[in-house]
This record gives structure tokens, C-alpha cells and sequence, in this order.
């Protein structure tokens, strides 16, 4: 594998721009974000949009290129400017405590909501509030693996981009449309509009989501609104939906937190939704 100058000096010009990615007021002047460790990176460098390619730029340990040298030839296939890079060097960009030894920088991908209500999804999450990063990047991971159609960021919750999230997506964030900066109402006003069930996930719910299985209501297009894992759902987000949905707790817990419940409750939909397939 033909290698690039390996980047000695972290004020290096193009470590300086990587580094500052870190910070959210550059990557929304750039539209650039970081993506870190193999995983992000291979998804990544798969990753294509009208635009062209995600990935644009790997900064690599020798390391790290030798040990995912497949990583690095499918980066290079995408068109990305390879570096490699000093340890130190990948420690001054990485944002976490043991770099992997790969940090890409991709371009912004989110969706704009109109495009995807479009799509006529029938699986759908919203976080609404949701302001922990870790909690956004792992209920997005959770709506992948449940197989739903989009993820919706309002505009009060974090920046989809923010390093914590998508490490927390562990590539998921690559799979499927993510819109962010949306209203909560304007968000919900257009699912409605789809034929989409609005249903609000909180703890002091009045309908149990076993009740909902039971009576056979999930079966049909459905997007599920999470709020703030603290303080939940405002009064004003909750009066929105169809229905404000608890998820029984069975044993003696006190709560669930917020990715745990996400995915009981997008995982309820997604059977309740085959269920329905399978049997029409």
C-alpha cells in the first residue's frame, strides 16, 4: 500500500482543521464531523450521497493502516486524502480517552424531513429534548437495528454530529435518514399528514404498551417521540400525540433509561408491523 507522508507535527494545517471539528460551531460552518474507529470509518467510506462520497479525509497510525488495510483501500477507493499519521497526532483529533488509531472526517449527511415524509415511512423515531449525545447516537443505533425508515433530531435536542453521538450510533448513523433542527410540531404536523400514529413514549403515560399489543393498535404506520431521559416529555409535546405510551415495568425497577426504552418500544412496533404484513 503506497503510503502518504506521515504527519508528524500536530499543528500541522490539516491536523489544526480536523481538531477543530471537535467543536460544533465548526462543524456546522465546514458541514464536516469526525467519525472514529474502524467501524465508523468502514461505514463511512461506503457511505455515498448525490453529492458524492461521505468520507473525504483518514488520518491513520502505521499501525492501524496495517492492521485495516482493507479500511484504508476502501477510503482511498471513495476518494478520501489519506494520512499517516503519529500517535500523537491521532490523539490531538480523537475526542476519546484510547483512539483506535483511525479518525475520518466525512461530510454532513442528515436529510431534510420533507424528503423523507416522501418515502411514506411507517416506522419512524423522534427525539424531542433529547439533549445527551450518548442517549441520541445509541436510540439512533436502536431505530436501525429495529429496521425503522428515519430518525428525526427536533431542534431542541443535540447535534446529531456531536463526536458522543456518533461514536454512540456505532455506524448506524450511516444506514438510514436522519433529519435534524426540526420543530417538534411541525415534525409531528407532517407524520400526521403521511398517515403516521404519533405515539409519545413516557413513564407516566396513561396506556401501557402491552395494552396497545394486546388490542392490536401498533400494526400501522407508526413514529415514536422521546423526550429528555431526566425530566421526560413537556406537557405541550405530549398533548401531540395520539397516544402517551408507558413501558410496563414488571419487576422492581425504577425506570428504564432512555435507549433501553427506545428500543422495547420500537421493537413492539416493528413485530406489531409484520404481524400485520404476514397476515394481510
Amino acid at each position: 500500500m503506497p503510503a502518504a507522508p506521515e504527519l508528524i507535527s500536530p499543528r500541522s494545517p490539516r491536523v489544526s482543521a480536523a481538531r477543530r471539528l471537535a467543536k460544533r460551531n465548526f462543524r456546522g460552518k465546514e458541514r464536516l464531523f469526525l467519525a472514529e474507529g474502524p467501524q465508523a470509518v468502514r461505514e463511512a467510506a461506503a457511505h455515498r450521497t448525490e453529492s458524492g462520497a461521505t468520507l473525504v479525509e483518514l488520518f491513520a497510525t502505521l499501525d492501524a493502516a496495517e492492521r485495516y488495510a482493507d479500511i484504508v483501500g476502501e477510503a482511498r477507493d471513495a476518494g478520501a486524502r489519506v494520512h499517516l499519521a503519529s500517535e500523537d497526532v491521532i490523539a490531538d483529533i480523537s475526542t476519546t480517552v484510547t483512539p483506535q488509531g483511525l479518525v475520518g472526517i466525512c461530510r454532513f449527511l442528515d436529510t431534510p424531513f420533507e424528503e423523507i415524509l416522501r418515502t411514506e415511512p411507517r416506522l419512524v423515531a423522534v427525539l424531542a429534548h433529547v439533549r445527551d449525545p450518548g442517549n441520541a447516537g445509541t436510540v439512533l443505533r436502536c431505530a436501525d437495528a429495529a429496521g425503522a425508515d428515519a430518525v428525526v433530531l427536533t431542534d431542541a435536542s443535540v447535534d446529531l454530529y456531536n463526536p458522543k453521538s456518533v461514536r454512540a450510533s456505532v455506524g448506524s448513523l450511516f444506514h438510514l435518514p436522519v433529519a435534524t433542527g426540526v420543530p417538534v410540531e411541525y415534525a409531528v404536523r407532517g407524520l400526521k399528514d403521511v398517515g403516521v400514529r404519533i405515539l409519545a413514549a413516557d413513564g407516566a403515560g396513561e396506556d401501557d404498551l402491552d395494552d396497545e399489543l394486546d388490542k392490536g393498535t401498533m400494526g400501522g404506520p407508526t413514529a415514536w417521540v422521546f423526550g429528555n431521559e431526566a425530566w421526560g416529555l413537556p406537557e405541550e409535546t405530549r398533548a401531540l400525540a395520539d397516544a402517551v405510551v408507558r413501558v410496563p415495568i414488571h419487576g422492581r425497577a425504577e425506570s428504564l433509561n432512555l435507549a433501553t426504552a427506545a428500543a422495547v418500544c420500537l421493537y413492539a412496533s416493528a413485530r406489531a408491523q409484520r404481524a400485520r404484513g404476514a397476515g394481510s
